[in-house]
């Protein structure tokens, strides 16, 4: 992927009754309450986590 390319995820789900590992993967992606933004460099760790928690947040914009 090129450098500086970025990708905008909004969290759309609550973390409450999901299991731990998901709650911590939304805050390491940035985002800890709902309708929250967070723009981060899109890496495949970063795609990976996204993966992790799809039905948590909706990608916004790539750039």
């Amino acid at each position: 992927m090129a450098k500086g390319k970025t990708v905008t995820i909004e969290q759309v789900g609550s973390p409450t009754r999901r299991p731990d590992v998901q709650r911590q993967t939304l805050i390491g992606l940035g985002l800890n309450k709902l309708h929250r933004t967070s723009t981060l460099e899109d890496t495949p760790a970063v795609r990976g986590m996204i993966a992790k928690v799809a039905h948590l947040v909706r990608v916004v914009e790539e750039a």
